[in-house]
């Protein structure tokens, strides 16, 4: 009997599979993605528990086979070493910064868009604020060395039309932190505003209608209806981006920082990258970058509870 039932269900799965083979070959891209790049990778992630080097073996099996196993020694050398709490710092206070301005920036973007009652006018705005994000990191960071340079940029040369003496920006520790943020925002408010806007259009007309039967103004429009229509949406959407908090973004760090502000711009993922990429130390960057991505998972796992305590809203 069981045979026969696992026999049509087998059945009937292959049906399914046959009759839907299409949408299986669109995801097929995706699946194979994640799988490539995502999923067997972990298999790296072991390379943080031996001490891997070319000299035990030829190839990179031969190499983690025969090196020797080391536990948590490279664990334990970086929470030990001089790097650890500069490094946690900035990392922690740029994601702190990123989350806390650009994150209500693309929720504000999205409100003003949504209150533009001419069509014309506002997909023209949202259009112009999409450019930014298909616009590279490179392209971006090459942008703001010319506007802030202290020779031929236009902010220096406007400074130095009012007598202010021009600013070397780009080597400046204490600015490096508001173009960091300040470019993020301009490069993502209009993407992130996409999301919101898709809930607000999804909000019935009815409330407002209502609203405006008992003279509310478009203020306490704003406050007593659009912003609790995408309460969830900026629960979902605040929870993973917390989940990513300290996973703040390499490669512009990369591009913008120099030795003048190390001190406030060298972050965890730079060191991993100076470690593994540059100093071929594969097994400490590897411990490294497994930490960060620790925390971002326990960061994600109390950032899901603690909404789904305050406001019923969680991703599980």
């Amino acid at each position: 009997m069981s045979t026969d039932t696992g026999r049509r269900d087998s059945r009937a799965l292959w049906r399914e599979v046959k009759k839907n083979r299409a949408l299986l070959y669109l995801i097929a891209p995706g699946i194979l993605y994640f799988v490539i790049f995502h999923y067997l990778p972990i298999y790296g992630l072991s390379f943080a528990f031996v001490d891997y080097a070319p000299k035990y073996g030829q190839g990179v099996v031969a190499n983690y086979l025969t090196s020797p196993w080391i536990g948590f020694t490279h664990f334990v050398d970086f929470f030990t070493g001089p790097k650890f709490f500069p490094l946690l710092r900035n990392t922690v206070v740029l994601g702190f910064y990123s989350v806390l301005f650009e994150f209500p920036a693309a929720i504000l973007f999205a409100v003003c868009l949504y209150e533009v009652h001419n069509l014309f006018y506002r997909k023209f705005a949202q259009t112009i604020s999409f450019l930014p994000h298909f616009i590279s990191t490179v392209s971006v960071v090459a942008m703001m060395v010319m506007l802030f340079s202290p020779s031929d940029g236009y902010v220096n040369w406007l400074l130095s039309s009012i007598g202010i003496e021009p600013i070397y920006f780009m080597a400046e520790p204490g600015w490096f932190r508001p173009l960091y943020v300040g470019s993020g925002i301009w490069a993502g408010i209009g993407w992130g505003a996409i999301v919101y806007l898709a809930a607000m259009y999804g909000i019935p007309t009815s409330l407002y209608e209502s609203a405006a039967i008992d003279g509310a103004t478009r203020l306490q429009n704003i406050v007593r209806i659009t912003l609790p229509s995408i309460l969830p949406t900026i629960m979902i959407l605040l929870i993973l981006r917390v989940g990513t908090f300290i996973n703040v973004g390499v490669e512009k760090i990369l591009l913008m920082y120099n030795p003048l502000t190390y001190e406030v711009a060298d972050v965890i993922g730079t060191y991993v990258y100076r470690r593994g990429i540059v100093k071929f130390d594969y097994s400490f960057a590897t411990a490294v970058g497994l930490f960060n991505s620790v925390v971002n998972l326990l960061l994600l796992v109390v950032a899901n509870y603690t909404a789904r305590k305050v406001s019923d809203e969680s991703l599980w």
